[in-house]
């Protein structure tokens, strides 16, 4: 049977080969250190687990749920919106949670994109941007970085560009990979640049409580609500990467029109998982400080392993990641020798841009006893 054109432009995601790879050294009994995903190890807080148990035995937590989730959860949703990030979001028309970022992103691409449109992507950037861009047949146009500048846009790309067929833009601060913090003037110059020429912002902002002391969203900014979109998950801010839960937030007639593409495509969230989502979301700051200390020991660790291959890097980086430049030209060397002789599988940068040629990315989901082991390994 012959596949479907898109699939020319769409490849299986790297993490997915790679872990086949991983499984055929481990099946002839070589361990393998993975330092590679970004799935949390830690557990979600304890309350969140009970929770779900307790949940899974409600009458009617087996059925179908409301597309557009429990209300009490939007709610919850809501609140933490408030407290942690200073925004109001109406529970009732402006959030819609998603099982993940991934699932938000192909809603948001089928809603909004034709074939031929123009999405503007981050030259370095998740995937999955890129990818869904592709699926719908849109076109991904990449917008330069400027390394020296803390990873900031390069704002004269935008001046010259030609807007008659973009559409969407997408942009992630903390910034993954590079782990740049971003500031309020670089969402305010997106902002700006979205209400001139008709653009839908869409803010990736998972990493917002990782290692960050100033979490911000993109409505913080004037003149944003309308012309943006926001995506958060409990993924990274709770370790529940394997629970699919995260949520979109806008304006209504926005996420009325994300909706409208996603209640087509599935049948609710899993009951129990949205309520054990409230339990997380009422979580206090101390939650906060102590998954961050837990990462920040994690990561001085990692920067002693970054200094045994001799890479650079900059200390203050925010998210589950480090970002480092490798010695030499082309990173997969030292990413192939380290899988192949010592068993270590590091991320190269490529992945998320062909700017990141010289760099590699390792995770900090791994506790700190393995970059230990991995440090002696080297």
């Amino acid at each position: 049977m012959r596949t479907a054109d898109r699939l020319k432009e769409v490849q299986e995601y790297y993490f997915s080969v790679k872990r086949r790879e991983i499984c055929d050294l481990e099946k002839k009994g070589k361990k393998v250190l993975n330092l590679g995903i970004g799935s949390p190890d830690l557990l979600p807080p304890d309350r969140v687990i009970e929770q779900l148990k307790k949940g899974s035995g409600y009458r009617g937590a087996n059925q179908y749920q409301p597309y557009q989730g429990l209300l009490v959860f939007r709610k919850a949703i809501a609140e933490f919106s408030k407290s942690q990030l200073n925004v109001i979001l109406n529970p009732e028309d402006e959030i819609l949670p998603l099982m993940g970022s991934k699932e938000g992103m192909a809603h948001i691409s089928l809603a909004y994109l034709n074939k031929g449109d123009q999405v503007l992507i981050p030259e370095l950037g998740y995937p999955t941007y890129t990818s869904v861009t592709n699926m719908v047949e849109a076109e991904p146009i990449y917008y330069p970085l400027i390394e020296s500048d803390d990873w900031c846009p390069d704002w004269k790309f935008f001046d010259q560009l030609d807007y008659s067929k973009i559409k969407l833009l997408y942009l992630n601060y903390p910034h993954m990979p590079t782990g740049a913090r971003g500031s309020k003037k670089i969402l305010e110059k997106f902002v700006k640049i979205a209400n001139k020429y008709d653009l839908l912002l869409i803010h990736d902002n998972p990493y917002s409580f990782i290692l960050n002391d100033q979490p911000r969203s993109i409505f913080s900014v004037e003149g944003s609500r309308y012309c943006a979109l926001e995506l958060n998950s409990l993924s990274k801010s709770f370790n529940m990467s394997g629970w699919r839960v995260g949520w979109l937030s806008g304006a209504a007639e926005n996420i009325k029109n994300v909706l409208r593409i996603k209640s087509n495509l599935d049948s609710g969230m899993y009951q129990p998982i949205q309520l054990a989502a409230i339990i997380a979301l009422q979580q206090d700051k101390g939650w906060f400080e102590k998954l961050n200390y837990t990462y920040k020991i994690r990561r001085n660790s990692v920067f002693r392993l970054l200094d045994k291959l001799k890479c650079t890097y900059q200390k203050e980086q925010s998210g589950l990641f480090v970002w480092a430049q490798a010695p030499m030209l082309d990173v997969d060397v030292l990413i192939d020798d380290l899988l192949a002789n010592k068993h270590i599988f590091i991320t190269p940068g490529h992945i998320f841009g062909a700017k990141g040629r010289r760099y590699l990315r390792v995770s900090l989901c791994s506790p700190k006893e393995i970059f230990e082991q991995a440090i002696l390994r080297l």
